[in-house]
Formats: structure tokens, C-alpha cells, sequence
């Protein structure tokens, strides 16, 4: 019994890897074909390019896992159905409970493997993705320390310690460097914010040095425009998505939120999606097994896979549709995020009622 369930989850594991890693592949092509469009700004070329891509894969493949799940288990079984392979097991006297308990453990192992992804690929693997496309495309260099983010653009030096959204930030200090690599400015500024294509200084300190690099003159100034490359989509890289976020780091920052009577729905969402995601896996290699015992076993592995491409699709625009919702009207993060998987849960449930 154990070589057989071994068998079976071997095969679902194999079939819902090669269906992710497929539906991975398509999509990194439309991905490509739209990356093209930044073609040479900058230094943004195909190696940036493939590398962009390289880097994103994780995340993409973290949400085609419960797809592909789900048409690697309606694939592996429907041939195994057509191979009269699960006759030949149930004639064996191997009940349909143990078939689909063998499926649950792949899924189990599918499922744990999404989990890491998330939690110690996905995170840093965006990270290096947005500054990797931002320092390129924009030929700034850029880095995130705990010092703050450092920008440097030409002979100018920025370092950022606050930053609220795109358009306000706080604590910045400007150095400027002169040609023969000696300090000529420095500023701090205590906030900044963009107002049409500029950025306003506020509460100024300015240092400028001689051509030996000693202090020279220090002034203070209420407010000051500030004319730079540095836009606010450069420092969208910087601000903290919550999709990109690991499980822990949602918890600690709900956490820190909570103590500082701040909510954040988006953070609440990710959180629980990623609570959440596991399971959708298991329920939807619940939901390919009724599909193949209960249906006829001339069907081909192309209905299959268009059955199983048209349920994935078709949960994924509802899960997006259902958290948007969930955003525009306020709803509970847990109750939203839980609704869309337990949908198909219950339809999997239904359709094991049936009998062939």
C-alpha cells in the first residue's frame, strides 16, 4: 500500500510541477513581450531583461502553483483513469478514500514547497527585481541599507531615511562631490515633498566647502526647490508592498500597526492569502479527483487540461475580484481571502456526492 501511495503522489507532484513550470513559461513570454517596450533606456538591455524575468519567477510561480496543481492532478489521473490503471487499484481492493488520500499528501508536499517559496525566495527576489529595473532603466544606482535608501546620480549623493509615500520623505541628506572627488555641498532637509515635477526642501541646513574640502560657509534656509532626477516612481521600489512580504514579516508589521492604532487592509489581505494558499492548493487536487472518477474515461488529456485551465483561470479573476472588493468596501480581511477557496472546497465536497 505504501509503494502505491508513493505512486500516486509521485505522479501528481511530477504532473502539477511540468503544468506550473508550463503555465510559468507563458507567462514569462507575455511578460518578455511587454519588458521589450523598456528596450534600451537606459541600461536596459536583454540581459536586464532575462535577469528581471529570473527574478520574478518565484513570485509567478507561487500563484500558478494552485493551477497547475489542479491540471497535473486532472492530467496524471485521467491518464491513469484511461490506462485503467484506478480500475485495477480498486479491483485490488484500494478503497476511493486511500486513492484520495495519496493525492492529499502530494498535495501536502506541493503545498509546503509553496510555502518556502514565499517565505524565503519571494521576498528578497522582488526586491532585487524593482531595484535591478529602477537602477537600469533610470542609469542611478540605488541601495537599501539600514542607514536608509542611497541614490547617487552623477557627482550627487542622496540618502533617504523616511519615506511615507513616493511623493514625502523625511531625514535627507544631499552631498554633492566635486569633479576632482573633493565634498562641495552638503544639505539635510528635514521633509520633502513633489509638487509638479519638483521637489520642495523644507527646513534646510547647507554646508558648502572650499576647494580644499574644509567647511566654509553654513546657512539654514525655510524652504528650498530642489531640481533631480529622482522621481517618485524611482522610490516606488523602496516602499514596502504587502504582496511581496513574507508570512512573518505581515505578522510583525500588523503587529507594529496595531500597537500604533494604524490598520492596513492590503497587509491584512496578504497576510491571510498567505495563510490561505496552502490550502487552495489542496482543495483544488480535491476538486481534479471527482472529475476523473466520475467521468467517462474516453475523455482526452486535452479536455482535461482545458477543463483545468478554464476552473484555474476562472478562481484566479474571482480570488482578484473578491480582494479587491474586499478593499473597496472595507470588508474582513480573514472572511475574504477564506471565501473563494472554500467555494471551490465545498464544490469539490459536492461533486464527490456523485457516482458515476
Amino acid at each position: 500500500m505504501n509503494t502505491l501511495n508513493r505512486y500516486i503522489g509521485r505522479e501528481v507532484v511530477k504532473g502539477a510541477a511540468f503544468a506550473a513550470l508550463v503555465l510559468l513559461a507563458l507567462l514569462n513570454f507575455f511578460t518578455f513581450a511587454d519588458e521589450l517596450r523598456d528596450l534600451g533606456e537606459g541600461n536596459y538591455g536583454l540581459g536586464s531583461i532575462f535577469l528581471y524575468l529570473t527574478l520574478t519567477s518565484p513570485h509567478s510561480l507561487y500563484e500558478l502553483i494552485p493551477s497547475g496543481a489542479l491540471i497535473g492532478g486532472l492530467v496524471v489521473l485521467g491518464n491513469m483513469a484511461n490506462n485503467h490503471e484506478l480500475v485495477a487499484m480498486q479491483t485490488a481492493g484500494v478503497s476511493r478514500g486511500r486513492i484520495v488520500w495519496a493525492v492529499l499528501r502530494a498535495g501536502i508536499v506541493i503545498s509546503l514547497v509553496s510555502v518556502v517559496i514565499s517565505e524565503y525566495v519571494i521576498p528578497p527576489a522582488e526586491r532585487a527585481a524593482q531595484m535591478l529595473k529602477a537602477t537600469e532603466t533610470r542609469q542611478q544606482v540605488a541601495s537599501q541599507t539600514k542607514y536608509g535608501v542611497w541614490i547617487r546620480d552623477g557627482n550627487v549623493y542622496v540618502n533617504i531615511r523616511e519615506i511615507e509615500n513616493q511623493e514625502q520623505l523625511g531625514d535627507i541628506h544631499i552631498f554633492e562631490i566635486s569633479p576632482d572627488g573633493r565634498p562641495a555641498v552638503a544639505m539635510h532637509a528635514a521633509r520633502a515633498s513633489f509638487d509638479r515635477g519638483i521637489w520642495k526642501l523644507k527646513d534646510i541646513g547647507v554646508t558648502r566647502f572650499d576647494a580644499a574640502g574644509n567647511a566654509a560657509v553654513a546657512e539654514h534656509k525655510e524652504q528650498e526647490d530642489w531640481s533631480s532626477v529622482l522621481s517618485p516612481d524611482m522610490l516606488d521600489v523602496f516602499i514596502v508592498r504587502p504582496e511581496n512580504l513574507s508570512a512573518q514579516d505581515l505578522a510583525k508589521y500588523m503587529a507594529y500597526q496595531t500597537e500604533n492604532a494604524q490598520r492596513s487592509l492590503a497587509v491584512e489581505q496578504a497576510f491571510w492569502g498567505r495563510m490561505v494558499n496552502p490550502f487552495i492548493t489542496l482543495a483544488m487536487l480535491l476538486l481534479a479527483i471527482p472529475f476523473v472518477l466520475n467521468v467517462r474515461r474516453d475523455v482526452s488529456s486535452g479536455q482535461r487540461i482545458v477543463v483545468g485551465v478554464t476552473i484555474g483561470l476562472g478562481f484566479y479573476l474571482a480570488n482578484r475580484m473578491v480582494s479587491h472588493l474586499g478593499l473597496v468596501y472595507e470588508l474582513n480581511a480573514p472572511l475574504t481571502m477564506v471565501t473563494p477557496p472554500l467555494v471551490v472546497l465545498l464544490a469539490a465536497l459536492a461533486a464527490f456526492r456523485r457516482r458515476p
